[in-house]
């Protein structure tokens, strides 16, 4: 499936469907363990705000939370971007860190289980992410600025609902 930003507009399918618009949030916080409840803040207010049903957002934001801790907690970043979209009956979370630190694990390593002695220490986080998501995966990031630092963008997607709009 293409990226979001790689995908063609919903308003240019040839079917003559009826076409919704992609739906985006983005939005930047500190890189500390209480800006976790807001980006769960944020995303419960958007998704309710695009009338996604509550099963989805529910898994939309224990998504959100397994990520940001994992940018806050494996990264010395200072701050963590997150994007959020819905485009069609796809949502998609976003989460991107500023590097340094620890590693982040790799995809493979937890679709088959393989976490080191940090993670069974901290949560199964990663394979949390894998069995709520349709899909999901890790991919470089670049954060910008005079440094160009390159951090990681963990993203994950899953299948929403939309109760009216």
């Amino acid at each position: 499936m293409a990226a979001p930003h790689d995908a063609l507009p919903l308003e240019h399918r040839l079917d003559g469907a009826p076409t919704t618009r992609p739906l985006r949030d983005a939005f930047h916080l500190p890189a500390r363990d209480t800006s976790v409840a807001l980006a769960r803040a944020r995303v419960l207010e958007r998704l309710r705000e695009w009338y996604v049903d509550d099963e989805s957002n529910a898994d939309a934001q224990l998504l959100m939370s397994e990520l940001f801790t994992n940018a806050v907690r494996h990264t010395d970043s200072e701050k963590v971007s997150c994007e959020l979209w819905v485009i069609g009956v796809r949502l998609r979370l976003e989460v991107a860190d500023e590097g340094g630190g620890k590693s982040v694990m790799r995809v493979e390593d937890a679709d088959r289980g393989r976490i080191g002695d940090d993670e069974r220490e901290n949560g199964r986080g990663l394979l949390l992410v894998s069995v709520l998501a349709d899909d999901w995966g890790i991919r470089k990031a670049r954060t910008g600025g005079s440094e160009g630092v390159t951090g990681h963008a963990v993203w994950a997607e899953l299948e929403c609902h939309r109760t009216h709009g």
